[in-house]
């Protein structure tokens, strides 16, 4: 049974141009302790925040933000605002050209091709290849990223394109390095379905037919978030490296060291 979360602070806002922006302040690790609020924040790109957004986000007193997009991702969405004193780091998760074309036809495709390229499974069957690759070949990535937090970038945000798959990834690592539980982990992960924080479709078509519930369904393995993703990243170390220790061990080289000093700056 998924853990259930303790209540959220009631501060959370719901911010007009950045989608899907949480604290994760609260998950519970394996030996009773809780991730401190106010360390550690997800939220969908930077680029269409408000001037009121980018006022509350650099309230935060953030250290850094980590970007998790690549640069056709920038190109659709447009850079983060800046925000003052806060360094802003791009580690992309994924390739520019990986499925250039499949993500054209998403946007531009008409309901046959869409069908050729989602129907009977094979929109989820991509996105858990896509988390499974990304845990197999981002080692480095995500090893630069805890190391950054384990030496001066907290609190820091973690974002992606929609705020849920790359960057879902990289704050599971983080949670994971910390000791949060699996299933709490899972439980915030979800969040990310509630339709405040959804990324937003972007299709040429915007007709009632181009935005049909057919073509919504066949886009929501794309943009929803499934617990089934998150479980083929978690076997993908488990089937790699046997634990969660190893993996951290050998897969992403942080010692007992690193790990103990992300406890003391993330944990209560």
């Amino acid at each position: 049974m998924t853990q259930q979360l303790p209540q959220t602070p009631s501060t959370e806002p719901e911010l007009a141009g950045v989608r899907n922006f949480r604290d994760v302040g609260g998950l519970p690790t394996s030996d009773g302790r809780r991730v401190r609020y106010g360390r550690l924040y997800r939220s969908g790109h930077l680029a269409h925040a408000t001037a009121e957004d980018a006022a509350f986000l650099a309230g935060l007193g953030l250290h850094t933000v980590f970007d998790f997009r690549n640069m056709a991702d920038h190109k659709l969405d447009g850079l983060d605002v800046e925000l003052p004193g806060v360094r802003n780091v791009s580690i992309p998760l994924s390739d520019p050209a990986d499925g250039a074309e499949f993500w054209r036809m998403v946007r531009d495709g008409n309901m046959e091709e869409l069908r050729s390229i989602l129907a009977d499974g094979k929109g989820m069957h991509r996105m858990i290849a896509s988390y499974r690759r990304i845990i197999l070949d981002r080692t480095a990535e995500h090893s630069r990223v805890l190391h950054a937090l384990a030496e001066d970038s907290v609190p820091a945000l973690m974002h992606c394109a929609a705020g849920k798959d790359r960057a879902g990834l990289s704050i599971a690592v983080s949670l994971l390095a910390v000791g949060v539980e699996r299933e709490a982990i899972e439980a915030d992960y979800l969040k990310s379905n509630d339709a405040h924080r959804r990324y937003k479709v972007r299709r040429s078509d915007t007709s009632p037919a181009g935005m049909s519930p057919e073509v919504m369904e066949l886009l929501n393995p794309l943009f929803g978030a499934h617990a089934d993703y998150l479980a083929a990243a978690f076997t993908t170390i488990d089937e790699t490296w046997g634990s969660t220790d190893r993996y951290l061990a050998d897969g992403l080289k942080i010692t007992p060291e690193t790990r103990e000093r992300l406890r003391e700056r993330l944990l209560d």
